[in-house]
């Protein structure tokens, strides 16, 4: 057993009343209160879901056009289609198995990803992963929004509005302005909206695919080269960073609301099929979508969103266009309520509705950018899902070590002072993660954006090549961060753990 945490200062434990997850009314934000809670555990008396209820949030936030685009960016490493199915579903799949056995943690503990991953690197030391966690959400955030704003336009453009700044300016507000009011309300309203976003979009997307298989041709699929073991490689590191690994450091954020008693195994069931269903299917999809026509594969490069309106019947574009949006939005939803979270975990001192508001502020200053003054899209994507990915990966083994190590439930109340038995700072973890990180981005190349050309600096000592081998794209860095993360933690981090769990919940000190 565990103790509750003392009372802590208003700002992460405030004392207004908060409605529980069965409490929803409607219409829509009927009943529904700005969600209160900040970094604190969550009382018992609010934790009174299933595991089950976690099928919903990660089937609604999945269950998105940008699946069908990943087709694209698979075989853009140069493999044939099939390969590609192949490291995608078992890729994808697995990713999410990441994500659903972190979730477990946030259910031990009752907190977000990010204060539980204080055990790791203690109280203070957990700003550093909190900081990466943070610039991993917003900057999903930011992309959300963006392939949004350029579907809507794309998509109307074809139903006759030509006015391409106007139309981005007003989609901008809309779904900015959904994604933003959203993430300000919190816990409550985004479970209501990922649930019925789920049914029609889910519903909507099958017509989408009823009305575009034709498009599908075997004989162009069967005239695809097939790539060499790096280029597979590279692809499958690709798609776990961009499926499940990115989603790891927010995992928690929802089964915190779960009882203790609550089956961990159940957690990451559910949380695992709820976001790899809706994923594998798109891709599947995508895929032999992309691979039957290089021209509509050219044109998911520039508009990963709206370039799919090119296939469709007119009368359609409107039920796809909303499919779009709302896929989107709710995607983006998930991410700025925990990107929220990882900003007070850095230390913000401001009630989590605030920290949601100034990263919808940043979402809303990047998405001008890369929709008025970019010129591609799909390069600095995917720069940014392996450049950010490679550290959440070393920290995501290491979570994963230490969550297998604990024999007992965290100790809530130590998770909020650095006087507690984990600590402030845990250096080795530190390091570790560092070390990692180092190592992982030695191991890959993003040649498509100048300002990380100096990475990839391990290829040619490593004996794979150089930044122009073959092995150069292969992404080596994410699964070896992993790996590293994981066995590094999970060599030295077994001592550290039984000591701690030896300590007498009675003999830690109280928070100050």
């Amino acid at each position: 057993m565990t103790s509750s945490p003392e009372r802590l200062p208003d700002l992460d434990r405030p004392a207004a009343h908060h409605h529980g997850f069965g409490e929803l009314e409607h219409p829509a934000l009927a009943g529904v209160e700005i969600e209160v809670h900040g970094l604190d555990t969550i009382p018992q008396d609010e934790r009174v879901k299933k595991p089950r209820d976690l099928f919903w949030p990660w089937f609604g936030a999945n269950v998105n056009v940008l699946g069908l685009s990943f087709g694209t960016f698979l075989l853009s490493f140069g493999i044939a289609y099939w390969q590609g199915l192949i490291v995608g579903i078992i890729g994808g799949i697995l990713s999410f198995v990441f994500v659903g056995l972190v979730a477990i943690g946030s259910k031990r503990s009752s907190a977000p990803t990010m204060v539980t991953s204080r055990s790791v690197f203690g109280v203070n030391g957990n700003r550093l992963v909190s900081l990466f966690s943070w610039m991993l959400a917003v900057g999903w955030e930011t992309i959300l929004t963006t392939l949004a704003v350029l579907a809507a336009y794309t998509i109307l453009e074809k139903i006759g509005l030509h006015n391409q700044t106007a139309t981005e300016a007003v989609s901008l507000v809309i779904v900015a302005g959904a994604v933003v009011l959203t993430g300000v309300y919190g816990y409550q309203i985004v479970m209501r909206m990922e649930y019925w976003i789920s049914i029609v979009t889910g519903a909507l997307s099958i017509v989408f695919i009823a009305l575009t298989f034709s498009h599908i041709h075997p004989h162009a699929l069967g005239g695809m080269k097939t790539g060499g073991a790096p280029l597979v490689i590279g692809a499958f590191c690709f798609i776990m960073v961009g499926f499940g690994l990115g989603w790891t450091n927010t995992a928690g954020d929802y089964s915190r609301y779960l009882p203790r008693r609550s089956s961990g195994t159940a957690v990451a069931t559910w949380t695992t099929l709820g976001a790899s269903i809706p994923c594998t299917v798109m891709l599947i999809f995508g895929v032999l979508l992309a691979g039957s026509s290089p021209s509509l594969n050219s044109a998911i490069a520039v508009n990963p969103i709206g370039a799919f309106a090119s296939i469709l019947p007119t009368w359609f574009l409107i039920p796809f266009l909303f499919v779009a949006e709302t896929g989107l939005i709710a995607t983006a939803v998930l991410e700025i309520y925990s990107s929220g979270l990882s900003l007070l975990a850095v230390g913000l001192p401001v009630p989590r509705y605030v920290a949601a508001s100034l990263d919808g502020l940043v979402m809303v200053a990047g998405s001008i950018y890369i929709i008025f003054f970019a010129q591609n899209f799909i390069g600095p994507f995917e720069a940014f899902l392996t450049t950010t990915g490679v550290p959440i990966t070393v920290w995501c083994g290491m979570f994963l070590a230490d969550l297998l190590l604990r024999k007992k439930g965290y100790v809530e109340r130590d998770l909020y002072t650095a006087r507690g038995r984990y600590g402030s700072v845990r250096w080795p973890s530190i390091a570790l993660l560092i070390l990692g990180t180092v190592i992982g981005w030695g191991l890959i190349t993003n040649n498509t954006v100048g300002w990380l050309d100096w990475q990839g600096y391990l290829l040619g000592p490593f004996g794979l090549g150089g930044v122009h081998g073959e092995w150069a794209y292969s992404d080596l860095g994410v699964v070896i961060g992993l790996v590293v993360g994981f066995l590094g933690y999970f060599t030295y981090g077994a001592r550290t753990v039984r000591a701690e769990e030896a300590i007498p919940v009675e003999a830690a000190p109280t928070p100050v």
